[in-house]
């Protein structure tokens, strides 16, 4: 296995997580899925709409077409049906990006800047760790607002998605 396919592995898991938080997230009432639950982006709405955001600015600096926003939390969809639809299309353009990315671009260096301007150069690798790793922080904060919602809460374990697709 070479590194090209450690990062596809971590796109198809990122997608397979994502479609599991939001077939959960289906069974919440409006009032409840938008309840301001005091997470770092309030409610599961607005958490869900964060990552959305900066899978899009993340996915902006890694292939030069730069996502205009205002503030992390920026709504990008008022419901959660938009919003699942659009996670969908974003998780597909993430998966098709990774599997057309060859080995030498995931180990060369990427140079972009925040949203204050401040410039940055790191190698590809590390931003796309960073991408996966965000995602798996914040969908970490929604499964523990549908427990408190009293949702079941489904398994998010990337082994048990390894198991299953082999």
């Amino acid at each position: 296995m070479d590194l090209r396919e450690i990062y596809v592995n971590l796109a198809n898991y990122n997608q397979w997580a994502n479609e599991r938080i939001y077939n959960a997230c289906e069974q919440l009432e409006s009032v409840s899925y938008h309840q301001n639950r005091q997470a770092f982006f309030d409610s599961i709405h607005g958490t869900l709409n964060h990552l959305l955001l900066t899978d899009r600015i993340w996915m902006g600096r890694i292939t030069g077409i730069a996502y205009q926003f205002n503030s992390l939390k920026d709504e990008l969809y008022p419901t959660f049906s938009l919003l699942k639809s659009a996670r969908q299309t974003e998780d597909e353009r993430i998966i098709a990006y990774i599997k057309d990315l060859p080995l030498e671009a995931i180990l060369s260096d990427l140079s972009y800047s925040n949203s204050t301007g401040q410039q940055y150069c790191q190698p590809l690798w590390q931003c796309l760790t960073h991408l996966f790793n965000h995602q798996t922080h914040h969908r970490g904060q929604i499964h523990q607002m549908l427990g408190e919602a009293n949702i079941s809460t489904p398994v998010l374990d990337m082994v048990v998605m390894l198991r299953d697709r082999h």
